[in-house]
């Protein structure tokens, strides 16, 4: 049996790159997945690559939209009965020196990371506290809102702000065994970071103790750890995973 087997799993911006992976391997741990995304096509080649609709299901959501956060959550406990795993992945950016920001690029990216994460875990910590079994959510943050990065004000205000989030609400749910943790992605290999300047990618790496970015599937690792059993008694934690990059 798998890691999760009999789980029913929601990750949103799971169409592509961090969010697919962790999907796929949650299906190869034996639970079912509901993907939401913006792009509806994306999104239902990506539950037809892992697995079809026995295992997977495609729900269209802008998760700064409330509504369509709960609509999508309760597609999971009416399509496969439960909801066990949330994964807040979902996210945008639009760099810029906060000189040359605009208010709306930086009021977008604080939606989409920020409200969003917080949509899914007070939506889905609602429907997991009410289970026998509790749950677990994870919140995707990033190394950016750890240390700050040039030209992502709105990005690292957002991503440290996931944290505070995670911990708050890490609080307010265990009681209930309802656990929220949080991924802090280094430099990880994507078509967006592998599309970087070669300076840029050169800078970034050159601050990595272990000598190489790291792959989506590392992050999807953590994300399963997070989701399973074998962190049981693990709530408010904040996972590094960066290769020892800025420790």
């Amino acid at each position: 049996m798998g890691l999760l087997e009999g789980k029913v799993a929601v990750v949103t911006g799971g169409a592509q790159g961090i969010g697919l992976a962790i999907a796929k391997k949650y299906v190869s741990e034996g639970a079912k997945v509901v993907i939401g995304d913006l792009d509806l096509a994306a999104t239902e080649a990506a539950c037809k690559e892992i697995g079809g609709e026995d295992v997977a299901k495609a729900v269209v959501c802008d998760v700064t939209s409330l509504e369509q956060v709960d609509a999508m959550l309760r597609t999971a406990v009416d399509t496969f009965g439960s909801l066990d795993v949330l994964v807040n992945n979902a996210g945008i950016t639009r760099d810029a020196t906060m000189r040359k920001m605009t208010e709306e690029d930086f009021d977008k990216v604080i939606a989409v990371h920020l409200k969003g994460c917080w949509n899914g875990t007070k939506l889905g910590s609602a429907i997991m506290r009410e289970q026998e079994t509790g749950g677990a959510i994870i919140n995707m943050s990033s190394l950016s809102g750890k240390v700050g990065m040039v030209g992502q004000t709105n990005y690292s205000a957002a991503k440290a702000g996931i944290v505070g989030l995670t911990k708050a609400a890490a609080k307010e749910v265990a009681f209930k065994n309802v656990r929220v943790n949080a991924i802090q992605p280094g430099l990880i290999r994507s078509a967006m970071t592998e599309a970087m300047p070669q300076k840029a990618w050169d800078q970034k790496m050159a601050e990595i103790p272990m000598g190489r970015p790291g792959e989506v599937d590392e992050i999807a690792g953590v994300a399963l750890f997070y989701a399973s059993e074998l962190s049981s008694y693990m709530t408010g934690t904040v996972a590094e995973v960066t290769g020892g990059r800025l420790i």
